[in-house]
């Protein structure tokens, strides 16, 4: 998988592409930290059009991220769910969690 992450303004768009699984944990963090330790964000937008798998250690690395970003009073949105992503998140609840566009 691929990460990568702009600014713009208060809110920090993370755009991910591949399979979202565990190989892809450090690219992960190492976006998502980068994007939390920008002190201006207070949005942090998971952008998933171009993602095309996810599993149980990516719901795992989401709860973690939705953890940090609570705790820096940050918001976090999944964007452009769709597909297999978007059944895996729904089956898993994530809608309750996060906010789903």
């Amino acid at each position: 998988m691929q990460a990568s992450y702009t600014v713009n303004g208060a809110v920090a768009t993370v755009t991910l592409a591949g399979r979202f699984d565990f190989n892809a944990h450090r690219e992960f963090r190492d976006a998502i930290d980068r994007a939390l330790a920008e002190s201006a964000v207070r949005q942090l937008v998971l952008d998933f059009r171009a993602v095309d798998y996810i599993d149980s250690s990516a719901l795992g690395m989401l709860m973690l991220l939705k953890e940090k970003a609570d705790n820096n009073h940050k918001q976090v949105t999944l964007s452009h769910c769709t597909g297999s992503a978007r059944q895996v998140l729904e089956i898993a609840n994530f809608s309750k969690l996060f906010v789903m566009d």
